[in-house]
């Protein structure tokens, strides 16, 4: 059943032409617009009560929203970026603006925000300038009318009275203007809940688990002689070149000595953007956060749509990427193939017909396994380049990058930091290691899925760093559950615990959503309890082999392990709470 918005019907509210509203797209995520006189060719729905609203937002983003009303059976105006809305979906922006604010995360949301922000700061910098003038008129006249009478003591009292007051809300009206601009400042951008593409598309597959193949292959037993001492030496070219001014290259140095340095050489380009003085609902920054980013003529290979690959792919398709899919299970595909991606029959067929193949599956079985039998390495030639983005060891991506490079090909490995609603914004981060040439040809894929990238040096480092990283989170993750439940049962106020939090030093986007998560009851998954359990564990293995100490993510091991045997694991890391209660 579809779920209603934002607890069903809203009560009936007054609209009007001009009004700033929230209109309701089908199942998808409210957006702002304003309601407008539609153009004359545009006959209104029959039926119920609708207005006209035309949305706020990019170029891209208006395409976007275009879809969504196409896919909700709406009436479009494609070429303006609005639609007819039932009134029963429109809600008065003002009212319900920081509930919206709450509930979409998306980076293009929040542009579309500050776009009705602007529209809005300018609108009262005309109000004021019409009042300042009118006011000026006004005095112009009295002291006219003041000189021509013979006693005007009087009335010079009440101009001067009159003047001071003009001044005075000429300036509480500027300091109301530069309140919301700095409160706006202040917050912290906001990702979208679920971002489309404007190819026709449905909502993203959320399943993972189907990505691991049955037939297991061993890739140790592909691999015998001299490769087995292989050591990855990265190329040496130049730095990687920023197209996108939101999206950052790190190329850290990595050597023996125990101090790493962390170099950023991000070189962002200047946007010129065309300064208007119109009052246009449009965006006044038309450039969308991964708008200038210019799509490699490479042709792009993804194996694997599960929570993060389908975001991932979206995103790539959506920033004109030519994309090849190929999941395990076939209809997954369909969604993407309505985009305009083509599919892959195997993931040899895939690899074979790509310049480049990214793989993302859910373990090192499955990142072994989809090598064997129809596999990778049937497609792999000289030349031909893989990247896997899996979350594994660093003995399984290093056996990985062995074996491509024994049949001449080339390889990377990227594992990513980030959930499914990460993936969908393409605001991961990415850790990449090996071929550094690689990793520059893979750019622009890198900026349409993430918000940053590192290159760590030779193949191993991004897996471990990719594990220590979810080592810390998914112990966190375990001590938020440890102290909501030691502070129900004694009789604090989970809420309470939480709004402390909110505002303390701890205080985070992840804190507060996974605490949501426990107190609403809700797991659906955002990051597969299974998966952080296993990179608990693989991290513990890491601690293992260099003799380190790693108790505090052993015992949030143990809890996890626990959760499973409680049937969470398909649920999001945070039902992790559930090992604490039972």
């Amino acid at each position: 059943m579809r779920r209603r918005w934002l607890g069903g019907k809203m009560a009936a509210v007054s609209l009007r032409l001009g009004d700033l509203v929230w209109g309701k797209l089908g199942r998808y995520p409210p957006w702002p617009g304003k309601i407008v006189n539609p153009p004359k060719d545009l006959k209104k729905p029959r039926g119920k009560k609708c207005f006209f609203v035309k949305f706020f937002g990019t170029e891209d983003q208006l395409d976007l929203l275009a879809l969504l009303c196409q896919i909700s059976n709406l009436k479009m105006n494609w070429s303006q970026g609005s639609a007819w809305i039932k009134v029963e979906q429109l809600k008065p922006y003002h009212a319900h603006k920081e509930e919206m604010i709450k509930i979409n995360k998306g980076k293009r949301f929040q542009q579309a925000v500050d776009a009705v922000e602007e529209f809005l700061r300018r609108a009262k910098g005309k109000d004021q300038t019409s009042s300042h003038n009118s006011a000026d008129d006004k005095n112009r006249r009295n002291s006219s009318e003041e000189r021509s009478r013979p006693n005007s003591g009087d009335e010079k009292r009440k101009l001067s009275l009159s003047e001071g007051k003009v001044k005075k809300n000429m300036g509480e009206g500027k300091k109301r203007v530069s309140s919301g601009s700095s409160e706006r400042g202040s917050k912290s951008p906001l990702k979208r809940a679920q971002e489309q593409s404007p190819r026709k598309r449905g909502r993203p597959p959320k399943d993972e688990k189907d990505l691991t193949i049955p037939e297991s292959s061993t890739v140790k037993g592909m691999m015998a002689g001299p490769m087995a001492a292989f050591k990855w030496q990265p190329a040496v070219s130049e730095p990687v070149k920023d197209a996108d001014p939101h999206f950052h290259h790190f190329l850290l140095s990595q050597t023996e000595k125990p101090a790493v340095c962390y170099q950023a050489i991000t070189k962002k380009l200047k946007i010129c953007e065309e300064e208007t003085g119109s009052t246009s609902i449009q965006a006044a920054d038309s450039t969308a956060v991964n708008g200038s980013i210019t799509p490699t003529d490479k042709k792009i290979g993804f194996l694997g749509l599960g929570l993060m690959g389908s975001g991932i792919v979206s995103n790539l398709l959506k920033m004109g990427h030519t994309v090849t899919v190929w999941n395990r299970t076939a209809e997954k595909c369909d969604l993407f193939i309505q985009e305009g991606a083509r599919l892959g029959r195997t993931p040899a067929e895939v690899v074979s017909t790509c310049d480049i193949t990214f793989a993302c599956v859910s373990d090192p079985k499955a990142a072994k396994d989809v090598l064997g039998p129809s596999g990778v390495l049937q497609g792999i030639r000289p030349g031909k380049c893989y990247v896997d983005m899996s979350t594994v060891d660093a003995d399984t991506v290093t056996e990985l990058a062995q074996v491509i490079v024994s049949r001449g090909g080339r390889f990377l490995e990227a594992p990513v930091s980030g959930n499914q609603q990460l993936s969908n914004d393409g605001m991961l981060v990415i850790l990449a290691a090996g071929d550094r040439g690689l990793y520059e040809d893979c750019s622009s894929c890198f900026q349409a899925m993430g918000k940053t990238s590192f290159f760590l040096g030779e193949v191993g480092n991004a897996a471990k760093m990719m594990l220590i990283v979810n080592m810390v989170q998914g112990s966190f993750m375990a001590t938020i559950a440890e102290g909501l439940t030691l502070a129900q049962v004694t009789g604090q106020s989970q809420q309470t615990l939480l709004d402390i939090l909110n505002q303390g030093q701890l205080a985070s986007i992840f804190l507060d959503q996974k605490c949501q998560n426990i107190l609403q009851g809700n797991f659906k998954p955002d990051f597969y309890l299974k998966y952080i359990q296993k990179d608990l564990r693989l991290a513990i293995a890491l601690g293992d082999a260099v003799n380190h100490p790693t108790p505090m993510a052993a015992a949030a091991n143990e809890v996890y392990k626990r959760a499973k045997a409680l049937d969470q694991s398909d649920n999001d890391m945070s039902a992790v709470y559930r090992a604490y209660i039972h």
